[in-house]
């Protein structure tokens, strides 16, 4: 049953907050088994790009305003991820969604914007829900919003050396791939799992990545074949490694330099690509 935010939620004044919901990156990720229920296990290194979707929360009643370059990619959609987990922490709330991140496009939009409805209604003293897990896998990453080692199905989360800035181009070629497509399609499911994360600098990160890969990139690649030309034109514009993220079809290059990205980005978007020039989000502090 719905009901209204505990006493004091908003404040006095009843005000609304907001909460970044960022991109979610997996700079690397492999299949390692499948169980017995059918979810997939994997083992992945997900980072979080300053761009992202932008939440607001205000007193209810509860209800759901989508704004932003890509609203009209929700429209439709019926139940959003944001309205469930409104309800799965039983707030009446009303959420405004600043879509600014393609949909369906593997790096954790949905998620992300679940998450950050439940990381403000936290922040203003609602309980967290006990099992986010039943929002979607990513959903425990992206509330934690901090580097991690994610494995099992998504629910075990373990910390990463800290990691070096990095200038970054985002690329979506405009079509949407469904995950539980992509997962059908894999030819292999026993993959090893990631080496242990370690790296000291950006040289060593860069080779620690290049011994990984992405198991999901063949499947959704051969399910829409733009991801390879997005991969070569990452490639061509500089990238010193351009991978899928997810399971697609969004693309990330790590370029050397803020300038050359913001050159990259530029170039890539006059092919009709979504592109985007960001880096690394600031790490939360702990504690």
């Amino acid at each position: 049953m719905m009901r209204e935010p505990p006493a004091g939620i908003f404040g006095d004044k009843r005000s609304a907050l907001t909460e970044q919901a960022r991109a979610k990156l997996n700079l690397a990720l492999h299949v390692t088994g499948r169980r017995a229920d059918g979810y997939h296990l994997i083992d992945s290194i997900v980072v979080f790009a300053e761009i992202g979707d932008v939440v607001t929360i205000a007193p209810g009643p509860l209800s759901l305003t989508v704004s932003g370059p890509f609203a009209a990619g929700l429209e439709g959609e019926g139940d959003n991820l944001c309205l469930r987990a409104a309800r799965l922490a039983g707030a009446e709330v009303a959420i405004t969604l600043e879509k600014n991140l393609p949909v369906a496009a593997g790096i954790g939009g949905g998620s992300a914007d679940a998450a950050a409805v439940l990381r403000g209604l936290a922040r203003e003293g609602s309980a967290m829900p006990r099992d986010v897990t039943a929002l979607g896998a990513d959903v425990p990453v992206c509330l934690a919003g901090a580097p991690a080692r994610m494995r099992g199905i998504g629910e075990v989360l373990d910390p990463l050396p800290p990691l070096p800035a990095l200038d970054l181009v985002l690329v979506n070629p405009g079509v949407a791939v469904s995950t539980p497509e992509v997962f059908t399609a894999l030819a292999q499911r026993d993959h090893a799992p990631l080496p242990p994360p370690e790296w000291r600098d950006r040289g060593e990160l860069l080779d620690y990545l290049r011994a990984c890969r992405n198991d999901l990139e063949p499947a959704a690649m051969a399910l829409a074949p733009p991801i390879a030309d997005v991969l070569a034109a990452l490639e061509g514009a500089g990238a010193e490694l351009a991978r899928m993220s997810g399971s697609g079809a969004t693309c990330f290059g790590i370029f050397p330099g803020a300038r050359v990205a913001a050159t990259a980005a530029d170039a890539l978007s006059q092919r009709g690509w979504w592109a985007a020039a960001t880096r690394l989000a600031p790490q939360p502090a702990s504690g």
